[in-house]
């Protein structure tokens, strides 16, 4: 065989790695056929090519066993058991820009799945490759890694801390001041990721500089860039009042009240849960949102919004409201009871029905002004039927209970108790009849409509125990009238006087 013969052969031996490689690879880019991939044995038919000499073949394998371990946990699990992973680490340091991209997303599809298949990839010294490819020239590497570490960190603290031991951190917030979008939204989200888990965790993340960073990019243009910036100032707020404050000193308001009118659904969502996460710790800076316009502009967003989205702006006015009795009031000025109403009646879904509710029993619970302010937008009778329905979710039913308790027990409207005499179960009416028997006694015009609305004669309608709580109340209403007027009102009265009229004898002449 001549010299041209053997290198013909040679030729085709690698145009045929070629073939199947790019082949495997888009194969893989459709669900339907990995299944039959994974049956072929094609693993194990890839890991060797990650060897190759072709750099091509090499980035072409690490690319298609990527698609595949994205595509399932078993596929991952198959990568973690084929012994692949420290294959790509030892070339992740190695190799090319284009290998370090594949290799970085086979890492990434593996870790995404389990805390498991996360732990492997760190156990097998992926973490210090992965931040020095955080150093790398090309953007799309350290996006590639950024993106790697995110997905290993997300899933519980124990990762988180095994990214920040490696010293990632820094290296994250250099990468949100880079000027290529893609690679600020995904440094964002690794950071949001790390901060999510603890206090200690998200303190690491301000101790490097990142909030001064994250909130500069609050106004970006860039949607997706917006979202992961607002989700990440979140993660840090939520754990304790200093990390909230030192998230409000960066100035993000007003800045953030610009994303509730954003025409992107999800950066709504996460202004309102960065409002949210501030809002809750303490009532000074509930106020300061109050001062910014926060609650009014939060309300126009629950209204401009749907379903789940709404959620986080529901919860923050609950936040607010339940503070105290001023910053409830402004809930309340601001036209925060009748969106709120509405949620309750006409939204879908329980769990943001049942948001509403524990919303509305804050705001309702301080004073009989506030009750008022509730219950002159027909809630009550809403709450009730939520409360009453089978087919309301356990949570609902409880928190529309705890709304009709906080909202009942302040309430002196007696119009909008009235109906609650009729309708309300003996565990709920024993609150409406108490405050029956608050108000009647001082209120001689409230008296009066009381006896003209068939309310009293309702009153004695009511079997309660004797001795009971209920009764105490019963007997508090009845002695706000006289004793022939409440006897008229009792059940069987009427029968009475028929029987006295039976054997009753004239007096004749």
């Amino acid at each position: 065989m001549s010299q041209r013969q053997v290198l013909q052969v040679f030729e085709q031996y690698q145009k045929a790695r070629t073939q199947f490689v790019q082949m495997v690879a888009e194969l893989a880019t459709r669900p339907q056929n990995i299944e039959t991939l994974q049956n072929a044995g094609v693993m194990s038919l890839l890991r060797p090519l990650l060897l190759d000499v072709v750099p091509t073949i090499q980035q072409t394998a690490a690319l298609a066993l990527g698609r595949l371990a994205n595509y399932n946990d078993d596929l991952a699990e198959a990568v973690v058991k084929g012994n692949i992973l420290p294959q790509l680490v030892y070339s992740l340091a190695e190799q090319n820009r284009f290998y370090k991209k594949a290799a970085a997303f086979v890492l990434r599809a593996v870790g995404k799945h389990s805390p498991q298949l996360a732990q492997a990839i760190v156990d097998c010294g992926a973490l210090d490759t992965l931040v020095i490819c955080l150093e790398d020239f090309d953007p799309g590497v350290k996006e590639a890694a950024a993106w790697a570490l995110g997905y290993i960190a997300r899933h519980n603290a124990e990762l988180s801390q095994a990214v920040v031991d490696v010293g990632a951190i820094p290296l994250l917030v250099l990468c949100i001041q880079e000027p290529e979008i893609a690679l600020k939204r995904i440094a964002a989200s690794a950071l949001s990721d790390i901060a999510k888990h603890s206090p200690e965790l998200a303190q690491t993340v301000v101790d490097a500089g990142a909030i001064a960073h994250l909130a500069q990019m609050i106004l970006n243009p860039d949607a997706k860039l917006k979202r992961q910036v607002l989700s990440a100032l979140s993660q840090i707020a939520k754990h304790s009042v200093d990390l909230a404050e030192m998230v409000v000193e960066a100035e993000i308001f007003p800045a953030v009240l610009t994303c509730l009118k954003d025409k992107d659904e999800y950066v709504k969502k996460n202004a309102s849960t960065l409002i949210r996460e501030i809002a809750k710790h303490t009532p000074e800076l509930s106020q300061l949102i109050v001062n910014t316009g926060g609650v009014a502009a939060v309300i126009d967003c629950i209204g401009s919004c749907k379903g789940n989205i709404k959620l986080p702006g529901i919860m923050m006015l609950g936040y607010v409201a339940a503070h105290s009795e001023n910053l409830a009031m402004a809930v309340i000025i601001s036209k925060g009871v009748p969106q709120l109403s509405v949620c309750l009646s006409e939204e879908p879904e329980d769990h943001i029905k049942a948001a509403a509710a524990w919303a509305l029993g804050q705001i309702g619970r301080h004073t009989p002004e506030h009750a008022r302010a509730v219950a002159v937008t027909n809630t009550l009778p809403v709450l009730l039927s939520l409360y009453m329905s089978t087919e309301s979710s356990e949570d609902l039913q409880m928190k529309s209970k705890k709304a009709i308790k906080n909202i009942l027990q302040k309430c002196t409207y007696l119009p909008a108790l009235e109906p609650f005499l009729y309708d309300a179960p003996p565990n709920i009416l024993k609150y409406v009849v108490g405050q029956f028997s608050k108000v009647l006694p001082h209120d001689s015009k409230a008296r009066r409509l009381f006896v003209t609305s068939g309310g009293l004669k309702k009153i004695q309608e009511i079997k309660a125990e004797p001795g009971s709580l209920l009764q105490e109340y019963i007997n508090s209403i009845n002695n706000c009238y006289p004793e022939e007027v409440v006897r008229y009102y009792s059940p069987g009265y009427s029968d009475t006087l028929l029987q006295r009229v039976d054997s009753y004898q004239p007096f004749t002449n």
